[in-house]
């Protein structure tokens, strides 16, 4: 057995020391690496983008916005339908971002949330082999037909994102000793785009689109920085946002994930419904991750989870457990539920 938990990501307490103390205490010892919470506007995972990034920047018309609110302006959309879109102004080939190394946030909120880190392992409170993890969408998730609808406009716009990303990994793992690090890629909608379907052009469900700027980040990291992927259904509107008719096509997309990373993959991290007969977890026969450590995004409807232990097992006899996604949208009074189950999770795959 490896290490039995993963924390996606997201955590909607205020700081991340209240993040690290409150989870990372009595689960530290059964992870790979502690989250910091993705506190503050990263708990929006993507929308942020819109207005920090993309609604200010002179190369980008903005086509909607959210509604406003009683008269007040609304920076994040409740629906998916009142989300924002965008458009590249005519004359403009490639959109290209300022500031590298501090305009996505991720270098800046890092180095913030290490110290933190740091300070609470020296003082005991998270133990000595624990990593630091930054979770970090993949390009692809960021730039999307969602809010860039125009044909062509993700062309111009990937390649000087991925640079910015590229930036930002540059600063992280300067100011991050290799050996603390854990670097985890969020690929949603490379999870939905690659079963094709309405509204998915047909460049953006093939596996190598989304597999090549994998290729290209994961060869910035250093030696010694741990990896791991999180492949997501999406809670935009309530989980999931997306249902794959089977895992067929994900495994592929898995399988080429850790082949483009080209380097020792630590942890995959896969979402499963409440499902518990064995032909559902079949697919996962045909992962090729390496040592990877395989976590099941299994902590929900506790009533059934055994079950669905003992089926999964059918296909990976041994993995971890997680929560199907990150619990940036979840109501912070929730959150004492959420870590009694992950412990109640563990024990109950101990004693199956």
């Amino acid at each position: 057995m490896g290490k039995d938990l993963l924390l996606v990501g997201s955590v909607p307490l205020d700081t991340a020391e209240e993040v690290m103390c409150t989870f990372g205490g009595p689960l530290a010892p059964y992870l790979p690496a502690m989250p910091d919470g993705e506190v503050g506007e990263r708990r929006s995972w993507v929308n942020r983008f819109c207005y920090l990034v993309f609604s200010g920047h002179a190369d980008l018309e903005i086509l909607q916005r959210p509604p406003p609110l009683d008269g007040v302006e609304q920076l994040l959309p409740v629906k998916r339908e009142d989300t924002w879109k965008f458009k590249v102004r005519p004359g403009i080939s490639e959109v290209r971002f300022g500031l590298p190394g501090l305009r996505l946030g991720y270098a800046r909120d890092a180095t913030a949330s290490y110290f933190v880190f740091r300070t609470l392992r020296e003082n005991g409170v998270l133990p000595r082999d624990l990593r630091f993890q930054i979770s970090i969408p993949m390009v692809n998730s960021v730039v999307r037909t969602m809010y860039f609808p125009e044909p062509g406009d993700i062309d111009k716009i990937r390649p000087g994102f991925e640079a910015a990303l590229a930036a930002e990994l540059a600063v992280i793992t300067r100011r991050i000793p290799a050996q603390d690090l854990a670097i985890q890629w969020d690929c949603a909608w490379e999870t939905a785009a690659v079963y094709g379907g309405r509204g998915v052009p047909e460049s953006e469900s093939r596996i190598e689109t989304h597999t090549a700027p994998i290729r290209r980040l994961t060869a910035l990291l250093p030696p010694g920085v741990a990896l791991g992927f999180h492949f997501c259904f999406g809670t935009f509107g309530g989980w999931p946002s997306f249902t794959p008719p089977d895992f067929g096509r994900l495994v592929e997309l898995i399988n080429a994930s850790v082949a483009a990373a080209g380097r020792k993959t630590d942890w995959v991290h896969i979402p499963a419904l409440d499902r518990a007969d064995a032909g559902y977890y079949a697919p996962f026969k045909q992962l090729q991750t390496g040592d990877a450590r395989i976590y099941m995004g299994m902590i929900h409807s506790m009533d059934s989870l055994a079950r669905r232990i003992d089926a999964a097992r059918s296909a990976i006899p041994d993995f971890g457990l997680a929560a199907y996604c990150g619990f940036g949208r979840t109501p912070p009074e929730q959150l004492p539920q959420i870590l009694n189950d992950h412990l109640k999770a563990v024990e109950i795959a101990r004693r199956g």
